[in-house]
């Protein structure tokens, strides 16, 4: 049987005061930080297949960008907390949150080729495969 000892000096803190601090002080330095969408990426024979969540996000607040293999997600929500005049805001929550993030996929991709779609707080993103170049034969005259 193993006994762990505390160490007494620093009693540990139950308390809800302190928690709901440290919760805030941990989300404010998070929120300037893009978070990370989760994601979905599917290989086909001729295409990658990119699916990424992003709640709250209109499609013009959404930068794609590629650049060989390299392919870069960015997006921000807008929220405002502001409150009409004769109310009074209990609890503010809802803030504007940043997203990002970047893959670097196995082959080169054909960027004028690429669809990009965003329903329902999903974004859809097709981007081919770029065609091999083949060997050029050259005639000998």
């Amino acid at each position: 049987m193993n006994v762990i000892l505390r160490n007494r000096a620093f009693p540990v803190l139950n308390n809800r005061a302190f928690d709901s601090s440290f919760e805030r002080l941990v989300g404010n330095l998070l929120d300037n930080a893009p978070l990370a969408p989760r994601v979905n990426v599917v290989e086909t024979a001729a295409a990658y297949r990119i699916e990424a969540e992003l709640p709250g996000i209109v499609r013009e607040d959404v930068k794609i960008s590629v650049d060989k293999k390299r392919v870069s997600i960015e997006a921000e929500s807008r929220v405002t907390n502001e409150v009409a005049e004769g109310q009074k805001a209990l609890l503010t929550e809802r803030t504007a949150r940043k997203f990002g993030r970047v893959f670097t996929l196995p082959t080169e991709v054909d960027d004028a080729a690429a669809v990009a779609k965003l329903e329902n707080g999903v974004l859809s993103l097709t981007l081919p495969k770029k065609a091999a170049d083949q060997p050029k034969q050259i005639t000998v005259q």
